[in-house]
């Protein structure tokens, strides 16, 4: 006991034992170190949360192959999966689904990628400039009241029967979606946060750079995945324009000779790929809004 201890004693004031596995002392051999479990309850608790989405979609996917199951079994005019997944591996082997499936993705990702390309400027310059709102958005507007696939007997007429009304299309499609969600974003900047870069100099480029373009990222991707789902949904009607290959028409096709199992491996083709294609933009919506508070 050292002169300070002693001290503490005679005064009245117990002293502590030194114990292993305290600040006064190493912590004993095995022992757990409380700061450790505290850093890694939060870790883990993380990966918990990453984890639980994956097990509720396998649990729904398999809960609807079973009710889809069920149905067939019950007398519904339905395929049962083992027939869908049979067709598809003779679609496969024959190499019809590979050719259908890289047919409907170009024209998917044509009309998607120049549908983007257009709608993201347009949506900016409409939202920033009050001029050009008032000359476009009547014509956006007037555009969105008509469904794309009554633009198909227009654009057989004027562009044929080729690629281009079927790519004009899904255009229209993604360019509608997209172009309004822009705009949105580019209207609803907090105008604080402009007022703020004027009070400490910026220029209108620098305003628009840095405050109005990273405020407006979260409108264009939402604005990016709505039009991707737009531009599949109208797949199928722009394969009607004279198609010989493409997963709409092999559906078209099917309908004729009443071949379901043939319509069902279509349509789950079309759910996968644009389920993928949509995880990809999630996945950079996440990259590109990672200062965005998520619940």
């Amino acid at each position: 006991m050292s002169v300070l201890d002693k001290k503490g004693a005679r005064a009245g004031h117990p002293v502590p034992e030194k114990t292993p596995g305290t600040a006064a002392g190493p912590p004993a051999a095995g022992g757990t170190d409380d700061t450790e479990a505290v850093k890694t309850t939060p870790e883990r608790s993380r990966s918990g949360r990453r984890g639980l989405p994956l097990i509720l979609n396998a649990v729904s996917v398999a809960l609807g192959i079973a009710i889809w199951w069920a149905l067939a079994a019950a007398g519904f005019k339905l395929p049962t999966p083992p027939e869908v997944v049979s067709r598809a591996g003779t679609l496969i082997e024959d190499g019809t689904l590979g050719e259908d499936v890289l047919a409907s993705l170009t024209r998917v990702f044509i009309g998607f990628a120049l549908g983007t390309a257009a709608a993201v400027p347009v949506g900016f310059l409409m939202g920033w400039y009050g001029v050009l709102r008032g000359l476009i958005e009547p014509w956006i507007q007037f555009f969105r009241t008509i469904p794309p696939l009554a633009i198909i007997p227009l654009a057989v007429v004027v562009m044929g029967i080729d690629e281009t009304p079927k790519i004009f299309v899904i255009f229209l499609a993604a360019f509608l979606a997209c172009v309004i969600s822009t705009f949105q974003g580019v209207v609803n900047v907090d105008r604080t946060l402009i007022n703020a870069a004027r009070v400490l100099g910026a220029k209108d480029a620098a305003i628009f750079a840095r405050v109005v373009v990273p405020a407006s990222t979260p409108f264009i991707l939402v604005g990016m995945r709505v039009g991707l789902g737009s531009a599949w949904a109208t797949l199928v009607a722009a394969e009607l324009i004279a198609a010989q290959q493409g997963l709409g028409y092999r559906m078209q096709n099917a309908q004729l000779y009443y071949d379901l199992p043939t319509i069902f491996v279509g349509l789950i083709s079309i759910g996968v790929l644009g389920l993928l294609m949509d995880r990809v933009l999630l996945l950079a919506e996440r990259k590109l809004t990672g200062w965005q508070e998520r619940r």
